[in-house]
């Protein structure tokens, strides 16, 4: 049994790459948004014309970006949401509330500091981790049935 597992949130540090590498050798297929923060943030205005107004800018990129975070969520087996530390991320909240909607596996990582703030979040989630290796671990253990270690 492989999995489809689209690692969506927070894209300022590399859990990404943390997940991917501990979980090499099982069969995973990841996907995710583009991290590239400034070619999320200005794909619309590039591909569809200038904004003037910062809000049209912002909508054209959302937009533009919704379609590629759909696809992902949609074709997951699994959704992991990253909320980092440092930003208030509305959009994986989002993430995480469409993926909950859509009945996927969701599995939230996020610092002690947000337990509060995510407690409805956290309660549609399926794991919530602390670590992108509890993460990779998680995804191990349901693959193979076999504990760490």
């Amino acid at each position: 049994m492989g999995l489809t597992v689209y690692l969506s949130g927070e894209i300022h540090t590399d859990w990404r790459e943390q997940i991917i590498e501990a979980s090499q050798g099982l069969d995973l297929s990841f996907s995710a948004p583009v991290t590239d923060h400034a070619a999320s943030d200005d794909c619309g205005v590039a591909i569809l014309g200038e904004e003037p107004d910062k809000y049209w800018h912002d909508h054209k990129g959302a937009m533009v970006n919704a379609i590629r975070t759909r696809k992902g969520i949609q074709d997951a087996d699994v959704v992991v949401v990253r909320f980092g530390e440092k930003y208030k991320q509305w959009n994986a909240a989002f993430d995480a509330g469409f993926a909950a909607a859509l009945g996927k596996s969701l599995i939230i990582l996020q610092q002690p500091e947000h337990d509060h703030a995510l407690k409805e979040v956290d309660a549609a989630a399926l794991a919530m981790c602390r670590t992108p290796q509890q993460v990779a671990e998680i995804l191990a253990y349901v693959l193979t049935g076999k504990l760490p270690g």
